[in-house]
């Protein structure tokens, strides 16, 4: 039992768990924006169970068809598989049971939920083979993470319409720019892999830089539209600012000559940009249920 619980640790540890933080308010929002106001407890658990299963697996299932790379990259090559901490037997089961926890969530939640979970599946896992075909695989896993929020929207309505499809976009722009950001540092080692490809392999660091900052631009746009479609007020709004900000930040942090304060730009600053916008724009359908 001690070697089980021992595995599964390094495992969560791997996949890095605690990011889930990054997705996870964006389904929230979209539950609260589907409800007008807070959905019940029972649906709240149930998409939370769902987006655990869902990133649990896809994280797993692409250390497992990554580790060859991996092992080859320096900035990787201490990742549990590629170094033998856990075995590839076992990171197989935790996939598995990762993505039948995920389909049990969509079966609890309603038919329609149900019937798209294997969309949804299919793409958290095929995406890590998208990086072998196209430079185009960082809007590949904006899509896989864009699907939080219509999948939240689906949990509470049963439907799906415009403004769920809007946020999505907004998660999907946002995504693929910080996705971006983040191969800028694999750059050197996808050059020298012809069988992987990156918009910074294929534009250089420079230009990968100013087309994430263009998405960026983008998702802020599509954020004010989605305040505007929603019918939000001022609050919504005080957290777009404070997005917009924190989106400059981040790319203020970054430079084609200088990555140093990648992880920076990367995990803290994406972190809050979730958080904020599920907090004010969660607060202000509050105050306008009132």
């Amino acid at each position: 039992m001690s070697t089980v619980l021992r595995d599964v640790k390094i495992t969560l540890d791997m996949i890095k768990i605690e990011h889930t933080v990054f997705a996870l308010p964006f389904a929230f929002l979209g539950a609260v924006l589907a409800a007008r106001g807070l959905p019940n407890l029972r649906q709240l658990f149930w998409i939370t169970v769902a987006m655990v299963g869902a990133r649990s697996a896809a994280m797993a299932f692409n250390r497992l068809v990554d580790e060859p790379y991996d092992a080859a990259n320096p900035r990787t090559a201490n990742r549990a598989l590629p170094a033998g901490l856990v075995s590839r037997q076992f990171v197989v089961a935790f996939t598995v049971v990762s993505a039948v926890l995920f389909l049990l969530a969509a079966a609890m939640l309603n038919r329609l939920a149900l019937w798209l979970s294997p969309v949804a599946l299919g793409s958290v896992l095929l995406y890590s083979y998208t990086k072998r075909l196209t430079a185009l695989s960082h809007i590949v896993l904006g899509w896989c993470l864009a699907m939080a929020p219509s999948g939240a929207w689906v949990a509470v309505r049963g439907t799906l319409d415009g403004t769920a499809v809007l946020l999505s976009l907004c998660v999907l722009l946002w995504t693929a720019g910080f996705d971006i950001l983040y191969a800028c540092q694999d750059y050197d080692f996808d050059r020298r892999h012809p069988d992987l490809h990156s918009i910074p392999k294929s534009l250089g660091v420079a230009r990968a830089l100013g087309v994430a900052r263009a998405l960026h631009a983008a998702m802020f746009g599509a954020l004010v539209l989605l305040v505007v479609v929603a019918g939000l007020g001022w609050l919504a709004l005080v957290g777009v600012l404070a997005t917009g900000g924190l989106l400059i930040y981040q790319h203020r942090l970054v430079s084609p000559t200088d990555l140093s304060r990648l992880d920076a730009a990367f995990f803290t600053t994406n972190a809050f940009v979730s958080v904020i916008l599920f907090l004010t724009l969660g607060a202000d359908v509050a105050l306008l249920s009132r």
